[in-house]
């Protein structure tokens, strides 16, 4: 039987025979004497065979390689004081072995090194391809088990505290509108017919609601054919949680209960309460976005007023149109960033890429004065200069970059250069973990290419009371926790009755038959005491993803998919045989590239 893991050992067990299994991660062989790094999920433990003192193991250690699976029996030592390693856990004992046993030999050679992969710069096609042994690295395995630390805290949090119930729902459902695109699978048995999987859990948790279990919650399993980015994948995973009788102010106290225990559990750190909020239109306002990081400043300032009027035709033309235009003030700006770099270089890069056509700017110089290039300058009274020097806090060394087109232009243009210097500048503290709870959404977002309203977060989101008589302009009751600029959650109040449930549907372009046909059972349920109900879901990828330190969500997930969806382990997706095609009564219709092009 094994006794402990390699990485449990620790000083307090010396003396003790021990048992333990796992891979060899190094083999050295030092003058006759045979050392071997011996690792398993907890971690690395130093093994000794000696040819004098441990002569039965000794034949067996010297024919081990890398990733050799082991059998280690031997007592634990403490380590000579001249080889105590400070960096491992285990590093004051080691083991003198006085049996290994080899389990599984490696027959094959290994696509790379997994004791010195973390150092290497391994193709990520490659790791994922070989995901089995990816997983044994160091950094992979201690993101797993932080995941698993998380949705720990996660469930004796709201179980223990917060008295929650768990409920599975369906994974075979119907396609609804709104979100993104469904993953669809063809019924066998209902031939013609469509299951969808669902894109959240969302309709049946308010039914759980309906069904008065009061707080649900579940680690739902998530599927959405959509795009993907470093921190989106085709399968997510997500805490779903949604409560009865609870108003706006509780939920968040709740939630934030949760989050400060999985801080504390996890990262062991004590999160300061209450989390900072903002409305939708002050983050916008200052920061270009409604998931803003604020663990460094640079405010954006809205000028519009004072450029209305600008002989500067670019300015009053784009306000005039509609637009705004807003500064990204930049402290010691004109030093980090030429000329070169504003026109042609990165910075321009990072303007075109959101959508600007060029980049205006004014510098401010050692006497104060505005120094710029084009007709900014010309066209402002010294009045206005002032003034533009007052609003953004400008001293000298300041840079001042200009944006001007509509709201949503400007907005993702300065939101991307603000993120660009604060990276380039050194003004994110990497050690920092900013919540931020961005509130009162709007309810609706234009769809310019459908030509109608759609739902900013969903349908069945609450608008507020003091909105009710116009929805087209209503703010939500909608509430995300942003982390570091990434939003890592999302909820709202729901509606609960079938008049307003109704009015929401044919403001985003449903007709009743519509709204009937694809919610129709949700409907019903509203005509049965329907309590009050809010909820939330939190991207558990993305949660983990932040809280490891790691770039993209794939790093967090046991076995992901690539940026194109796919799977390169298994090879899927893939194509099935014509058999099971013709018992769905399915058929491609689609007609591969010819081999050539391919």
């Amino acid at each position: 039987m094994r006794t402990y893991y390699c990485g449990e050992l620790r000083s307090k067990h010396i003396g003790e025979t021990v048992t333990l299994y796992g891979w060899v991660d190094r083999r050295r062989d030092h003058g006759g004497v045979i050392f071997l790094d011996v690792r398993d999920r907890s971690g690395i433990v130093q093994i000794v065979s000696d040819p004098e003192r441990t002569p039965d193991s000794y034949h067996g250690a010297e024919s081990l390689r890398g990733e050799y699976v082991v059998k280690i029996t031997g007592r634990v030592t403490s380590r000579p004081e001249d080889s105590l390693n400070p960096k491992l856990p285990t590093g004051e004992v080691e083991i003198y072995a006085d049996e290994i046993e080899l389990l599984n030999a490696v027959r094959k050679q290994l696509p790379f090194q997994i004791s010195t992969a973390d150092s290497e710069n391994v193709r990520e096609d490659l790791r994922l391809k070989y995901r089995y042994l990816d997983l044994r690295r160091d950094r992979m395995s201690r993101n797993l088990q932080l995941r698993h630390q998380v949705v720990k805290a996660m469930r004796r949090h709201l179980e223990d505290v917060g008295g929650f119930i768990e409920v599975e729902t369906p994974i075979l459902t119907r396609s609804t509108p709104e979100g993104a695109r469904d993953y669809l699978v063809p019924s066998r048995v209902n031939l013609g017919d469509w299951y969808a999987l669902p894109q959240s859990p969302q309709l049946f948790k308010q039914l759980l609601m309906v069904s008065g279990l009061d707080r649900y919650y579940q680690i739902a399993r998530c599927f959405r054919d959509e795009d993907l980015r470093a921190d989106r994948q085709p399968e997510f995973t997500q805490l779903d949680m949604e409560m009865s009788f609870m108003s706006l102010e509780e939920i968040i106290e709740l939630n934030e209960g949760l989050v400060c225990q999985i801080f504390q559990s996890v990262k062991g750190v004590e999160l300061s309460r209450p989390f900072p909020r903002l409305t939708y239109a002050e983050a916008m306002n200052r920061y270009g976005s409604d998931k803003p990081d604020t663990r460094f400043g640079l405010e954006l300032v809205d000028v519009s007023d004072l450029m209305k009027d600008s002989g500067f035709k670019v300015f009053s033309g784009a306000i005039a149109a509609g637009g705004i235009v807003k500064i990204l003030p930049i402290p010691g700006g004109n030093e980090a960033f030429s000329n070169e770099r504003i026109k042609k270089g990165d910075l321009f890069k990072e303007a075109s890429e959101a959508g600007a056509k060029g980049l205006a700017f004014i510098r401010v110089r050692e006497n104060g004065e505005i120094d710029t290039i084009g007709a900014i300058k010309d066209n402002l009274t010294e009045a206005q200069k002032q003034e533009l020097l007052d609003r953004t806090g400008a001293k000298p060394g300041h840079l001042l970059l200009f944006a001007a087109a509509d709201a949503n232009a400007v907005n993702k243009t300065l939101d991307r250069l603000r993120l660009f210097v604060g990276n380039e500048l050194g003004l994110i503290d990497k050690e920092k973990m900013n919540l931020l709870w961005v509130t009162d959404f709007p309810m609706f977002e234009w769809n310019a290419d459908e030509k109608r309203l759609e739902a900013i977060h969903h349908p069945f989101t609450a608008p507020h009371p003091d909105d009710i008589h116009d929805l087209k302009t209503a703010r939500a009751q909608a509430y995300d926790l942003v982390l570091n600029g990434t939003e890592v959650g999302g909820g709202s109040l729901r509606i609960y009755q079938r008049d307003v449930q109704e009015k929401v549907f044919e403001a985003i372009g449903l007709s009743t038959e519509e709204a009937y046909n694809k919610f129709g059972f949700l409907l019903d349920a509203f005509e049965y005491g329907t309590p009050p109900h809010g909820g939330i879901a939190y991207g558990l990828d993305r949660l983990v993803m932040l809280l490891a330190g790691e770039e993209s969500i794939r790093d967090v997930i046991a076995f992901p998919k690539t940026q194109q969806a796919g799977c390169l382990l298994t090879n899927a997706p893939a194509g099935v045989d014509d058999k099971q095609l013709k018992e769905l009564q399915v058929r491609s219709t689609y007609t591969p590239k010819s081999e050539s092009k391919s």
